[in-house]
């Protein structure tokens, strides 16, 4: 039998991969990087300010106006930013919710400035205190001291609630800072569902100072709500005090009207 000769085995290079590791400050890894840094120094901006608008947010980021804008819509769709009147932006609900508050003009913390006027209307009262803002087309609760007693109302932080049937979003309502709604939800059988009855509510609220919930939103419950303003006279916020009906009596609703009245007085100092 001949012998077999077996062709000769010529080398290959190694085989050949689609893809290829990314090393730390790879160029392919910059434009990511570099995208997430500009969003969150856009939330930066959000926090540190009332409202921002396209032109200081390309200017501050370096960036055209075309691309500051399309950020701040970025923002918008995920809940991270929300626009104002005359394209102003501002802290969105997701970054609300989080205890990070509004600022007043000068960069004050609305949260910071009332919270001692929420702890005296809470020992004036044993009863629970809050804070609340407009977001968009609802109540926003933004801070709280609550009861020590078994019966409370419990609204956490971040929660959000409807303007027509609660005496804090009432505020926003009576004071111009928010829109009627165009449909009024029924909670209990005492909310009104009628947008004449709410205009006529909402008129006596300015008269009076303060708005009532009385069993609007839940039953057994009762709560008071006045405006807290800035310094150029602008409705900012609501201070409101809430209780189970066992104990706030009809009664006392006047007489805690007329101290939130005194507290809010000495909010925009």
């Amino acid at each position: 039998m001949s012998d077999l000769t077996l062709p000769p085995i010529t080398p290959t290079s190694a085989p050949k991969t689609s893809e290829r590791e990314a090393s730390p400050g790879d160029p392919a890894e910059l434009g990511p990087i570099k995208s997430l840094a500009r969003g969150l120094r856009a939330l930066d901006l959000l926090l540190q300010n009332s409202d921002v608008g396209t032109v200081e947010v390309a200017t501050a980021l370096g960036i055209d106006k075309g691309a500051a804008s399309r950020l701040l819509q970025t923002l918008v769709a995920t809940g991270y930013a929300m626009q104002g009147p005359g394209r102003r932006h501002q802290a969105g609900l997701k970054l609300r919710a989080n205890s990070i508050s509004p600022v007043l003009p000068g960069g004050a913390s609305i949260r910071e400035r009332a919270r001692p006027l929420l702890e005296r209307l809470h020992e004036a009262t044993s009863e629970t205190a809050h804070l609340a803002i407009r977001a968009d087309d609802r109540v926003l609760y933004l801070d709280k001291v609550d009861t020590d007693l078994p019966l409370r109302v419990d609204r956490p932080i971040g929660t959000l609630s409807p303007l027509h049937c609660t005496a804090l979003g009432k505020i926003f309502l009576a004071y111009g800072e928010a829109p009627l709604p165009r449909s009024l939800a029924g909670f209990t059988t005492r909310t009104s569902i009628d947008i004449d009855a709410l205009r006529a509510a909402l008129k006596r609220v300015v008269e009076k100072g303060y708005a009532i919930d009385d069993e609007e939103f839940a039953l057994g419950i009762r709560c008071v709500a006045a405006p807290l303003r800035d310094s150029s006279g602008r409705v900012v916020a609501a201070l409101g005090v809430s209780g189970p009906t066992a104990r706030i009596a009809p009664h006392h609703l006047e007489s805690y009207g007329r101290l939130l009245q005194d507290l809010a007085l000495e909010f925009a100092g």
